[in-house]
């Protein structure tokens, strides 16, 4: 009789060529869908609640696996963290419906970008957070957040290689921050478009040479000109998904 398991998973995407499976590449989905079939002698198909991109962390990346195997679910966390690499790790199972998808089913997801502005960056935590080395205007960042609160036309604020077939979103939730040289920037919202978070960031960075007025232009007009630059991937974090049955 199948199982629908889903999972709970964090991994450092430091090493990754980000979530979704791609030929000749290590990728996280990848890598779950080796080990799974490794540990239960079956093909099978991992979904997730969304793509990251490469170099992009998750904290509670959601994802289910369909499975015949009789394993135990609590040996079948335990097992399969065992063949798993270090840099990801399933933190908790359970079975849900079949009818349940991560990605469709998701009502909200939540975002962090983490950033330091120490003029000297440290060696340890490179690859987990982005140093920006230079004058921010804390206060007015904070301010120009509230723009973005509502539905909004996010296409000045995503990758020119997205590819969708609408670019309205709805933020519903962004605080900003500061702990002595380091920001962070918690985002909530219904979902979000290529390089979304990490454009709105750059924006608010710069947000003394943009100005708030050009990011209700971007809003207008779609001009990716208007918006700041694409921030680096290792600052990025998937926090939280969010669904209105609980299933996760």
């Amino acid at each position: 009789m199948e199982r629908k398991i889903l999972m709970i998973v964090e991994y450092n995407g430091t090493n990754f060529y980000g979530w979704q499976k791609q030929k000749g590449r290590r990728t996280v989905q990848g890598e779950l869908e080796e080990k799974i079939m490794l540990l239960t002698k079956e093909k099978c198909t991992v979904e997730g609640s969304g793509r990251t991109d490469k170099g992009v962390h998750a904290l509670n990346q959601v994802a289910t696996v369909t499975i015949s195997s009789k394993i135990p679910l609590a040996n079948f966390k335990i097992a399969l963290n065992k063949l798993l690499s270090d840099d990801v790790v399933v933190k908790r199972v359970k079975i849900c419906k079949n009818d349940f998808h991560p990605r469709f089913d998701a009502k909200r997801k939540t975002y962090e970008y983490v950033v330091d502005i120490s003029k000297t960056r440290r060696a340890i935590d490179y690859n987990l957070i982005t140093y920006y080395p230079y004058k921010v205007d804390f206060e007015r960042m904070k301010r120009a957040s509230t723009l973005f609160i509502g539905k909004h036309n996010f296409k000045a604020f995503c990758s020119a290689h997205a590819n969708v077939s609408s670019y309205e979103r709805e933020i519903f939730e962004f605080k900003i921050s500061k702990q002595g040289n380091r920001i962070k920037f918690l985002i909530t919202g219904n979902g979000f478009l290529y390089n979304m978070v990490r454009i709105i960031v750059g924006t608010l960075l710069n947000i003394e040479k943009i100005g708030e007025e050009n990011i209700l232009k971007a809003f207008e007009s779609s001009d990716r000109s208007l918006t700041g630059k694409t921030m680096p991937p290792n600052g990025l974090y998937l926090k939280k998904v969010e669904y209105l049955d609980k299933n996760e």
